[in-house]
């Protein structure tokens, strides 16, 4: 394989790694309109809708901290 075909592919490779993890967490409807809960790759859902240090909305590129096993959001 050429050394340009390479670079192609790599540049489509990162591409679709940023476009596919941008859509895995993403807001699902909650108790509150206004602060959705989020929903991760691992199908679990945040237990909270606020973030925990602001208390403002959940932030989607946040990767969550699991505590015994279920996800918390962050800002």
């Amino acid at each position: 394989m050429s050394y340009k075909l390479r670079g192609v592919v790599a540049v489509l490779c990162i591409t679709f790694a940023c476009v596919s993890s941008s859509r895995v967490q993403h807001f699902v409807a909650g108790p509150d309109s206004l602060h959705p809960r989020l929903k991760f790759a691992d199908s679990l859902v945040s237990v909270n809708h606020r973030c925990v240090v602001s208390g403002s909305k959940l932030n989607p590129k946040v990767r969550p901290v699991y505590v015994n096993g279920v996800p918390i959001g962050f800002c």
